[in-house]
């Protein structure tokens, strides 16, 4: 009696290669874009950060304002310019390789501002001015 072998032949093997070569140029370029994305969908979170920091930040001026609080129980800060806006975050500044463009922003009034993140993204946000706090 004669033993039969079993296994993949060099031509099947080769087939698979050639299908996994194809299958994996194809995605590669894929992986490499989500690089931008994130970098973009980061600089976008922490605009938004900023923004509602910002709406808080103002709410409580206007309750100072009115007499309702004062500055001893709930400080705020005072934000004349975009690039001041740093301030309103956890620790108190911009996370590392973001900056944020200059403008003046007048007490109650709203800026939009420019954050610039990660690979030169940018993204924008609303600001409003405070006074009198901080």
């Amino acid at each position: 009696m004669s033993k039969q072998q079993s296994g993949f032949t060099l031509i099947e093997l080769i087939a698979v290669i050639v299908i996994l070569g194809i299958l994996a140029a194809t995605a590669v370029p894929k992986f490499v874009n989500m690089q931008t994305e994130a970098a973009l969908a980061a600089t976008k979170g922490v605009a938004g950060s900023l923004e509602s920091a910002s709406a808080l930040n103002s709410a409580v001026d206007v309750a100072v304002a009115a007499g309702l609080t004062d500055t001893t129980n709930d400080p705020f800060y005072n934000i004349a310019n975009c690039s001041g806006a740093g301030v309103l975050l956890q620790n108190g500044a911009l996370p590392a390789g973001y900056s944020i463009a200059s403008l003046a922003v007048a007490d109650r009034a709203n800026a939009t501002c420019t954050l610039t993140g990660p690979s030169s993204q940018t993204a924008t946000f609303v600001v409003i001015g405070a006074a009198g706090g901080l």
